[in-house]
C-alpha cells in the first residue's frame, strides 16, 4: 500500500509541474531553499510569488524547498525571490529585512539559517539539475555592520553610490552626453559594488525595491549619445535614488531640488549636494530655473 501511495503522490506532483508548465509560457524552473515552518508561510510564499499567468511558486513545508515555474519573457527568479524576502521568508538568494521578518507572527518566525557570503562567493539560485548546500549562518553580523556604518554617518554603503550619482548629475548640468554616459557606467558598478545585507533594515527594504529600477536606469543613460533621453532616465533614476535617501544618512546635507518646465511643465526632481540650483535638465539653458523642496540629512 505504501508503495502504491507513494506512486500517487509522485504522479500528482509530475502531473502539477506539466500543468504549471503548460499554462506558463517560455516556462523556466528554478529549485530553491526558502525558510518557513507553517502553512501560513506557505500561503504567504507561493502568494508572493505568484504573478499571474507569468509566475507560479509550489513550497514544500517539510523540506523547505520552493518549485519556481517562471515566464522568461516576463520575469526572473530574482524578481520572484526578492517578493518573496520582502514578505519576511529568507532565501538562498535575497535574506529578509530584519524589521519585516520582526513583524511576522511569532508561530510564522522560523530559525534562520542564513548569513551572507562574501562578496567572492555570492548566494545563487539553485537549479534542478544542481543543489548546493546551505552556509552556516547568523544574522547578528549583518545587523551589527548596518549599525556600524549608520553610526559613521559617511563612507557607509551608498556614499560611492550617491557620489557617482552627483557626478552624473553634473555631466548634465554641463549638457555633456559623453561624460554624462561615463559617469552613469561608473554608477553602474557602484550600484553593483552595494552590499545589501550590509544596509540598515530600512536601506535594506528600500533598495530591493528600487535596485532593478537604478541599474535600468544608469544602463539607459550609458548606452544613449542623446542628452534629451539621457535626462529622461535621469529624472527616473532620481525619484528612486530620492526614496533610499530619505532612510538613509551621509553625514551631510542632501538637497531635492525641483524642475518645474522639465517634460511639457509636469516637472522633475534631482539630488544635490550643493543648495544652489544647478538645473540637469536643461543644463546652461536655465540653470538656475528651480528650487529646493526638501533638505535630506540635516
Amino acid at each position: 500500500m505504501k508503495s502504491i501511495s507513494l506512486i500517487g503522490m509522485v504522479s500528482l506532483v509530475l502531473l502539477t509541474n506539466v500543468t504549471i508548465h503548460a499554462q506558463i509560457k517560455n516556462a523556466k524552473t528554478a529549485t530553491v531553499k526558502v525558510f518557513g515552518n507553517t502553512p501560513a508561510a506557505k500561503a504567504v510564499i507561493e502568494g508572493e510569488g505568484k504573478s499571474g499567468k507569468s509566475a507560479q511558486v509550489e513550497w514544500d513545508r517539510e523540506t523547505n524547498m520552493a518549485t519556481i515555474t517562471y515566464d522568461a519573457s516576463k520575469t526572473n527568479a530574482d524578481e520572484i525571490l526578492k517578493r518573496i524576502a520582502l514578505a519576511g521568508f529568507d532565501n538562498e538568494k535575497f535574506l529578509a529585512p530584519d524589521d519585516v521578518y520582526a513583524q511576522l507572527p511569532k508561530a510564522d518566525q522560523y530559525a534562520r539559517t542564513l548569513k551572507p557570503k562574501a562578496e567572492s562567493q555570492p548566494m545563487k539560485v539553485i537549479s534542478q539539475d544542481g543543489q548546493r548546500s546551505m552556509p552556516a549562518a547568523d544574522h547578528s553580523a549583518h545587523q551589527a555592520a548596518a549599525e556600524t556604518d549608520a553610526g559613521k554617518g559617511k563612507d557607509t554603503q551608498l556614499t560611492n553610490l550617491l557620489n557617482q550619482y552627483f557626478a552624473l548629475k553634473d555631466a548634465l548640468v554641463k549638457t555633456d552626453a559623453s561624460a554624462a554616459a561615463n559617469k552613469a557606467a561608473l554608477l553602474q558598478e557602484a550600484i553593483k559594488a552595494v552590499n545589501m545585507n550590509k544596509l540598515a533594515p530600512a536601506e535594506h527594504t528600500v533598495w530591493m525595491k528600487v535596485m532593478d529600477n537604478l541599474t535600468t536606469d544608469a544602463a539607459a543613460i550609458t548606452k544613449s549619445k542623446d542628452v534629451t533621453k539621457q535626462r529622461v532616465a535621469f529624472a527616473s533614476l532620481s525619484l528612486k535614488l530620492y526614496e533610499l535617501a530619505k532612510v538613509s544618512s551621509f553625514g551631510s546635507p542632501v538637497y531635492y531640488q525641483h524642475c518645474p518646465m522639465f517634460n511639457d511643465g509636469k516637472g522633475a526632481n534631482w539630488l544635490s549636494k550643493e543648495k544652489a540650483v544647478k538645473n540637469p535638465f536643461y543644463g546652461s539653458q536655465m540653470i538656475t530655473c528651480g528650487s529646493t523642496v526638501e533638505t535630506l540629512n540635516k
